[in-house]
């Protein structure tokens, strides 16, 4: 009995490998390449404060909250990032970091100019995004996918081929950055030292370029 079932094993194995052997044979596998270029409609900022005293770095954040507002930031957009206390420094001793977040209707060279204040120790972007990022990537796999079916009818077709179902379908990951940078800022470090800034940059949404998304898509289809 045992020998038995060693040999309906075996006989199984075998086949399965002749299955595998067939459908590498009667098969095309295709990879298809989306691209898609996503205008940014929000800005995440990192700024910093500084003071010589817990008091003075109060009103600080105060004058902090009272120049977002004025811009038209909500304090919901605004996040407590960490404080930190330099008990050996002889000048500023306190400092105290937020991230505020901005949309396409802020005026950011007007932002700019007024947190140009001694308070404000440094601003720099954490990150530029589109809202809507995760519904344009799902078009661009999806075309991803349509270009890798439209490969494969076209190369079949040259051998009068027809394409059959889809066999195996992998999402390869491109690497793509979600977050750049102005064009302003390219020969600058990401870190913005408000009073050594550049006054004459346009540091508006006009001056970012669009966030760039590309996605692959590599399928193995039936040959018919």
């Amino acid at each position: 009995m045992k020998l038995k079932h060693l040999l309906l094993v075996g006989l199984f194995a075998v086949a399965n490998l002749v299955n595998a052997q067939e459908v590498k044979k009667n098969a095309i596998e295709v990879t298809g390449v989306a691209e898609m270029e996503v205008e940014p409609d929000e800005i995440i900022f990192s700024i910093g404060i500084k003071a010589d005293n817990k008091n003075q770095l109060a009103d600080s954040e105060k004058l902090l909250f009272e120049t977002l507002k004025n811009n038209g930031v909500k304090n919901e957009d605004i996040k407590f990032k960490s404080m930190y206390q330099n008990l050996y420094s002889k000048t500023t001793k306190f400092t105290k970091s937020f991230q505020f977040k901005v949309n396409a209707k802020t005026n950011v060279s007007k932002l700019f100019e007024d947190l140009n204040q001694k308070w404000v120790s440094n601003l720099s972007i954490a990150e530029i995004k589109n809202t809507k990022i995760a519904d344009f990537r799902k078009v661009v796999k999806i075309n991803a996918l349509k270009a890798a079916k439209e490969k494969a009818d076209y190369l079949l077709g040259s051998i009068n081929k027809k394409t059959g179902d889809a066999i195996e379908i992998i999402e390869i990951e491109d690497y793509m950055s979600d977050s750049i940078l102005p064009v302003a800022y390219r020969s600058k470090m990401a870190n913005v030292q408000l009073e050594a800034a550049d006054q004459s940059m346009d540091y508006s949404f006009d001056n970012i370029e669009n966030i760039k998304l590309k996605y692959s898509i590599k399928t193995k289809y039936e040959i018919l």
